[in-house]
């Protein structure tokens, strides 16, 4: 990825919601102007999220999602309609598109009150107005087949995105013009071939936008970076793997913390990562902890979510702890069974997603903290790894 792209955790997350047969992926494919979705006259030829990142005009930087009927029926129907639920957690704006043959429907009705309940701003879009009329629907009066009002659909919705700067940084807020901030990127064979991992490149631009100096290197390179520079940095950031090397090479003066760590803050779910980290201590022998991550991607031997976490857990605590992981959008619906949840960073989910796993572990009573800080937490530096979050560093007694 390019460090000009917009990843999909910073894209507003647009889906298309209703029954069978109302048009949905008839309307995605005009609100899109692409084929993004198979279309047909048979009931339920969506069969499971459909997602694309694009751009769209007047919107900007988008992930457009489609989703199956959700008056789907059967065994196989009702794991549809789970799917279609999952998504509910993370669109920014939904989409209702109603039969306008048919009207409003029990489904229908129940999607507008799971939009309420879960606060998403929602448009609704009366399709097939080719041969109702524009008189009879209480939204959005559009004809897929005919591209009616679909430009009117485009700026309603475009009207419900948040605009202007919300405050939210990685970084930046962290160093003053001209600072310099070195960044420790390991690169060994979970280090992906040729780039740089997503909160490394948005870490990046963050100082550079600030007008600070990141200077990067590798942990071997570390020791003589430092040395090199005429004044001590301002900042040291570290993939959290690296933790166990760099914490003795740089000084104690120093301010010194991880993209990880950086990117729950930026994520919205730090202080929760910190005060989760604690229940580390509480595991027992038969403990059930969830390894979480957002992206999918090839396993490599040393993994982070599967080998390096689960080894660290269970040679720190010397209990038999059972280790379960989760990727991508497949998370768990039942939370109760875990003891603790260790999410990663979260780059690759939007705000509002990483949000409802925050709160749905709140709710169900079960500890949540992320990668960076359960390993720092292990490693005996949480405190130090806080000291440019004051507030944050108190919540830490023991480390």
């Amino acid at each position: 990825m390019s460090l000009n792209e917009t990843p999909s955790g910073e894209r507003v997350h647009i889906g298309f919601f209703g029954r069978r047969n109302a048009g949905k992926s008839s309307v995605v494919n005009a609100f899109t102007g692409q084929p993004l979705s198979v279309v047909s006259d048979v009931k339920g030829t969506t069969t499971d999220p459909v997602s694309k990142a694009m751009e769209l005009l007047p919107l900007g930087p988008v992930m457009i999602i489609d989703t199956p009927g959700f008056d789907d029926e059967g065994a196989l129907g009702e794991e549809r309609v789970r799917r279609t639920k999952q998504v509910l957690n993370r669109v920014d704006i939904a989409v209702l598109v109603i039969d306008g043959t048919v009207g409003r429907t029990a489904a229908d009705e129940e999607l507008i009150a799971i939009f309420r309940q879960k606060n998403i701003p929602y448009v609704i879009a009366c399709n097939k107005s080719d041969l109702t009329g524009e008189g009879q629907c209480d939204g959005i009066a559009v004809s897929a087949l005919r591209q009616t009002n679909i430009e009117l659909l485009k700026e309603t919705v475009a009207r419900l995105v948040k605009t202007g700067d919300d405050g939210r940084r990685l970084c930046a807020d962290l160093v003053e013009p001209g600072d310099t901030a070195v960044l420790v990127v390991p690169i060994d064979k979970a280090a992906p071939k040729g780039r740089l991992i997503l909160p490394q490149q948005q870490t990046i631009r963050d100082l550079l936008d600030r007008g600070a100096i990141p200077v990067i290197c590798r942990d071997e390179e570390l020791a003589v970076t430092l040395g090199r520079l005429k004044e001590a940095p301002k900042l040291v950031i570290t993939d959290s793997q690296a933790f166990g090397r760099v914490k003795d090479i740089v000084p104690e003066s120093v301010p010194l913390t991880s993209f990880s760590i950086l990117m729950a803050r930026y994520k919205g779910f730090l202080e929760t990562a910190v005060r989760g980290a604690a229940a580390i201590e509480a595991l027992t022998d038969g403990s059930r902890v969830l390894i979480a991550e957002g992206c999918t991607h090839h396993r490599q031997c040393d993994d982070i979510g599967t080998v390096k976490l689960p080894r660290m857990l269970r040679g720190y605590t010397g209990k038999a702890i059972a280790i379960e992981t989760s990727s991508g959008k497949g998370f768990p619906d039942d939370l109760a069974p875990y003891d603790l949840i260790i999410h990663c960073g979260g780059c690759m989910l939007n705000e509002r997603e990483v949000t409802y796993r925050r709160n749905f572990a709140s709710d169900s009573g079960v500890p949540f903290t992320n990668y960076g800080t359960a390993l720092a937490y292990m490693q005996g530096i949480l405190r130090r790894t806080l000291g440019v979050f004051p507030d944050l560093q108190k919540l830490v007694t023991n480390h």
